[in-house]
């Protein structure tokens, strides 16, 4: 699932975002609003990940969403 898929389909995954990742409020995640960028910083701030380390895990989930 590419970013702009996110987007279209960010008020159904961004559920599934906070199960996820349970530390992020849902006020973020209505900011993040599908923007990878933006969701990889939120993760890096919450729970201590290197840059590398949250966009891994993004992609991670993003390709698991698409399955």
């Amino acid at each position: 699932m590419n970013e702009y898929r996110i987007k279209g389909n960010w008020n159904e995954l961004k559920g599934k975002a906070k199960q996820k990742w349970g530390e992020l409020t849902d006020d973020e995640l209505d900011q993040i609003d599908g923007a990878t960028d933006q969701l990889v910083g939120a993760i890096q701030k919450h729970y201590g990940r290197t840059y590398d380390e949250a966009k891994r895990e993004v992609e991670a989930w993003r390709d698991a969403a698409n399955s």
